[in-house]
């Protein structure tokens, strides 16, 4: 059962993507362009020759862009369902599409939102690639840092439901989230790489375009990933699980 659960998520993941991809070519894409024809200005006012192409622009911002991003919906859709095949029936009365929803917006929050207000995306031109390795760890440290104090807090509110009420409960165990990640990115360092000439306007929509991207990826997997499941044989409407 739970591997029909696996292809059910993987293929939401992959009309996800596919979703993502449009959005990105119409968004995301003429960003970037203008991006690394910022950068090429810099390096001709500077007399250094442009870097060899190794991949085609087009090619970038055509097959390979989709290729990632099917791909990367597909893996995403995979895990959410083996998470949702654990969290299915041990997490109260709730139903399938109610659960699925409930999770892609705990992930969206977990691991995009809390890492990009600290460590937001960046576009081309902006940031040395001598400290990219820093930056990526800092990234993943910090996605890693959410998801254990989104586990902690849930923890808090199973324990003070039964004491406080589950409304009560929630809103406590909201705060000691916000309050260790605001601990935790206060004392994380600051990386802040963006030359002085960049526009400001560009660098905002751009990271607007890469936030974008994760909110119909995500939205696309909790929502349509509940539906199939829902429809299936194998999930009980209510409650429990029978994967």
């Amino acid at each position: 059962m739970v591997g029909k659960l696996l292809v059910r998520g993987m293929l939401a993941g992959i009309a996800a993507g596919l979703l993502t991809f449009s959005f990105a070519k119409v968004v995301g894409e003429p960003q970037v362009d203008q991006a690394i024809s910022f950068e090429e200005k810099a390096d001709a006012a500077k007399g250094e020759a442009p870097e060899p192409e190794i991949v085609s622009r087009e090619t970038q911002a055509g097959l390979g862009l989709l290729t990632g991003v099917v791909t990367y919906g597909a893996a995403i859709g995979g895990l959410f369902s083996l998470v949702f095949a654990f969290a299915y029936g041990r997490v109260g009365v709730v139903s399938a599409r109610a659960l699925s929803a409930w999770l892609a917006l705990g992930a969206f929050i977990t691991i995009v939102i809390v890492p990009n207000i600290k460590y937001p995306a960046n576009p081309p031109s902006v940031g040395d690639p001598e400290t990219i390795g820093a930056r990526t760890g800092l990234f993943f440290l910090m996605i890693a840092i959410s998801l254990a104090a989104m586990v902690f807090s849930l923890k808090v509110r199973r324990r003070l439901a039964v004491q406080l009420g589950t409304w009560n409960g929630s809103i406590v165990a909201g705060v000691v989230f916000v309050v260790i990640i605001g601990a935790v990115q206060l004392s994380m360092p600051v990386i802040n790489e963006v030359p002085a000439a960049f526009p400001a306007v560009l660098l905002w929509k751009f990271r607007v375009a890469a936030i974008g991207m994760q909110v119909i990826m995500w939205t696309t997997i909790g929502l349509l990933f509940g539906a199939l499941v829902e429809r299936s044989a194998f999930v009980r409407p209510i409650g429990r699980a029978a994967v």
